[in-house]
């Protein structure tokens, strides 16, 4: 099944958790296997491959062992900045989001000394 963000958060962790345990069986894996080399508990890897919620410290532990760590570099691309941007920061990097303005249309302001 396809992963879109119409569903539910508990569908798409049933489905990373199977997933998951199809990709440890194929590596030839018991639960127990993943457990001990990812450094987790067996129960760990029993909740996580029933879509139950866990830790991402838990996930890139999993996917260490299984050899899926590059997946995790594609689903965060490493974010680019784009040329014009460059040149207007003058080769610093944003470290923040400022509000947007509201747009100020007529009527809504006036003279403070009309006020």
């Amino acid at each position: 099944m396809k992963i879109t963000k119409n569903q539910s958060d508990n569908v798409i962790l049933a489905e990373m958790g199977q997933r998951v345990a199809r990709r440890r069986i194929d590596r030839q894996l018991t639960q127990a296997d993943l457990a001990r080399e990812a450094g987790i508990g067996k129960r760990t890897v029993e909740r996580f491959e029933n879509g139950e919620s866990s830790q991402l410290i838990t996930l890139i532990r999993i996917f260490r062992v299984l050899d899926l760590l590059p997946n995790l570099d594609a689903m965060v691309p490493e974010p680019g900045i784009s040329p014009l941007d460059l040149i207007a920061l003058k080769g610093k990097e944003r470290k923040r989001v400022s509000k947007r303005r509201k747009d100020v249309q007529e009527g809504d302001w006036q003279w403070k000394d009309k006020q």
